[in-house]
């Protein structure tokens, strides 16, 4: 079976990783984003499906727009595509055969978008899971061919959630597109009434407000650990969160307002809008290293009953 493919970051690598394993399919090209320059030297970063590509010798190509792309150059059954990164246009998605496939983190259509894994964390759900989707030309739009539910622990971030609905993906792929192309599967329309949709997060969306119960800016933690990452400010300084706890400890127990520091031996307690407090485990200071709490406070004179902006 002749196919392309679309995309760039981790949960892609997987699906990728999935069609190389199978066996069932020559993979024509691989279409990925330009190397992305990162660090202090900016240096050139190849993504990790081109990293996978590159050891199996696949074809790659990393064009900045696909708007110019000849669609007369494909001679295929089946584009699949997740997490690329550049719109696709229609008469690409349509050149195929069969079409194109998206394999998009959601129940869609439920979190429609760019962050849909986050967005699911932070809004607290209970369940996730994995859609298989015939592309059409709107975002996430198009008719589902197969799902599969899981069900999120309450330690889960976004680390540990990736990692399980990729490899929910990862088995569901292979064996959808043969159900589909065998004619076994039916697409289904979405309920488009039913659409939600996730926004691009940016660095101040970290920004934790001490208003919030301690659930939310757990769950605001949890989506946002590896981007942007939760952060305040401890005296006019960028105080980083790295790890927290939730806690059953009520504020009223230390008298604590919103946002107001409580150290209790070498633990850091915050209190919260609901009246309970959250326990940071990890942290970095502006211009300073993580450290772990028991350090923080021994490095911090005056820390108890100091005050977290907003």
């Amino acid at each position: 079976m002749k196919i392309n493919f679309f995309g760039t970051n981790k949960f892609a690598e997987k699906m990728l990783e999935a069609l190389i394993e199978a066996g069932d399919f020559e993979i024509q090209t691989v279409y990925t984003m330009p190397d992305k320059p990162t660090g202090r030297k900016q240096e050139l970063q190849k993504s990790p499906v081109k990293i996978l590509a590159e050891k199996h010798k696949l074809k790659i190509k990393q064009p900045t727009s696909l708007k110019n792309l000849q669609s007369s150059i494909f001679n295929l059954q089946l584009n699949i595509v997740c997490d690329y990164g550049l719109i696709i246009p229609e008469n690409i998605l349509n050149t195929p055969t069969y079409g194109s496939i998206n394999i998009h983190p959601s129940l869609l259509p439920k979190y429609r978008g760019a962050t849909p894994i986050q967005s699911t964390l932070i809004n607290g759900e209970l369940e996730t899971g994995v859609s298989v989707m015939l592309m059409d030309e709107k975002m996430d739009h198009g008719p589902i061919l197969a799902q599969k539910t899981i069900e999120i622990d309450i330690e889960d971030n976004y680390t540990s959630l990736h990692e399980k609905l990729a490899k929910t993906a990862k088995n569901l792929l292979p064996e959808t597109i043969f159900g589909y192309l065998a004619g076994e599967i039916t697409p289904k329309t979405q309920n488009h009434s039913e659409a939600t949709f996730c926004k691009e997060f940016k660095k101040e969306d970290g920004k934790i407000n001490w208003d919030k119960s301690a659930l939310e800016i757990y769950n605001q933690w949890r989506g946002m650990i590896e981007w942007p990452g939760v952060w305040t400010e401890l005296k006019s300084k960028r105080l980083k969160i790295i790890k927290l706890k939730l806690t059953e400890l009520f504020a009223h127990s230390y008298e604590l307002d919103q946002g107001e520091i409580k150290v209790d031996k070498d633990k850091i307690f915050v209190g919260c809008g609901d009246k309970k407090l959250i326990e940071i485990q990890e942290l970095q200071l502006e211009g300073k290293k993580v450290m772990g709490a028991k350090e923080f406070i021994n490095g911090n004179q005056n820390l108890d009953k100091a005050t977290l902006s907003s």
